[in-house]
């Protein structure tokens, strides 16, 4: 679908404003495929296979879809050589993308910052930390930017991770499988009782109160949860969650722990975020090195949980959810968009956003 233009008349503009700010909570405009690069290593198999499934699933530019070449047998790639690769993608990149896809699991670090963060930055140990010390902000945190790129000169960036096709697949389907199906669904806050690791839960009160009128929430004082199946957002503390086996993620969820090596993919000396996603999550996020426990360092749920229900894609619902993002690996199907609306209003323009047509396809196949 085209671009439906409504603003051409200082009437037509005054009318696109009164509709902006009419419209139900869950009008704001998605990241849309057009907006989105691939960055595909083509050394690794699976990455290719990923990067092809996706960009034709999500009907992704054949132009947005950047080739890349290294080893990725190691969890760590060295800074020289990432700065090589991003100036190559930097180069390749258009100006209308917003947003960065990686295909592969591994390598999940550049020397001390996360993949997705260096792609997302550049590298620079600003956004790196010897010891329990702060690092560099994200500019782009609980903001209302629909184009990060445009308004901070960073892109968001997400891995599509997965150890086997059959898995990323299964992860793709569930994200598309979401779009704009406001589903019955529930929050579960999670207050373990492991306090080193429980250091979001004081906002968890707030954050009831602030969004249950726009999504039934749980506070739940356990280890984890048992025999749950509405699950939309799952927010907790503990460095091995258990009972995943029993409990149902609906898609497009998100899911995370906070602690300290939940981002080293695929396995890990504590759960790896990657379980998340093999129990049903869509999304999940987790610390590459050592971060301490400061919450800064992690999604803040009512942050993150906002602007999901306002209509963002998960990969800028998570990415503005976290505070000090350099140590954390986002993982997921970044375009997974449940709350979003049919043909939202772009609040800069006031023109119509046009359908996700890959979506629509999708939606008619069910």
């Amino acid at each position: 679908m085209r671009w439906l233009g409504l603003a051409q008349s200082p009437i037509a503009r005054i009318l696109a404003c009164v509709w902006i700010f009419t419209l139900p909570f869950s009008a704001s405009a998605a990241l849309q495929p057009e907006q989105l690069g691939i960055i595909v290593n083509d050394a690794d198999e699976l990455s290719v296979s990923i990067g092809e499934f996706y960009a034709e699933r999500r009907n992704i530019p054949k132009k947005n879809v950047i080739h890349v070449n290294f080893r990725y047998d190691q969890p760590v790639l060295d800074s020289a050589t990432f700065s090589a690769i991003f100036k190559q993608v930097k180069a390749e990149s258009g100006d209308d993308i917003q947003a960065y896809a990686l295909t592969w699991t591994r390598p999940y670090r550049v020397d001390c910052m996360s993949i997705t963060s260096a792609f997302a930055f550049g590298y620079a140990p600003r956004y790196c930390a010897s010891g329990c010390k702060a690092t560099a902000p994200n500019p782009y945190y609980d903001s209302s930017s629909i184009a990060p790129m445009t308004d901070y000169r960073m892109r968001p960036t997400i891995s599509i991770a997965a150890t086997t096709l059959e898995n990323a697949k299964f992860l793709i389907e569930r994200g598309i499988q979401s779009d704009f199906t406001k589903p019955n669904a529930h929050a579960y806050l999670v207050v373990t009782n492991n306090k080193a690791r429980s250091t979001r839960a004081p906002y968890f009160p707030e954050t009831k109160l602030r969004l249950s009128t726009q999504i039934p929430i749980t506070i739940e004082h356990s280890q984890g949860l048992y025999n749950k199946f509405d699950i939309m957002f799952y927010f907790t503390g503990i460095a091995n969650v258990p009972h995943l086996d029993s409990v149902g993620f609906l898609p497009g969820a998100m899911a995370d722990h906070l602690t300290s090596a939940g981002g080293q993919l695929p396995e890990s000396s504590q759960m790896s975020a990657l379980r998340w996603l093999e129990a049903g999550a869509t999304g999940s996020y987790g610390t590459v090195v050592e971060p301490c426990n400061f919450p800064q360092k992690f999604p803040q749920a009512d942050v993150a949980m906002k602007h999901y229900l306002a209509g963002n894609t998960l990969i800028e619902a998570y990415w503005k959810s976290v505070r000090w993002p350099g140590q954390g690996i986002f993982i997921g199907e970044p375009l997974a968009k449940p709350y979003a609306v049919r043909n939202a209003i772009d609040p800069r323009t006031g023109m119509i956003i046009p359908v996700d047509e890959g979506s629509e396809v999708v939606a008619k196949s069910r």
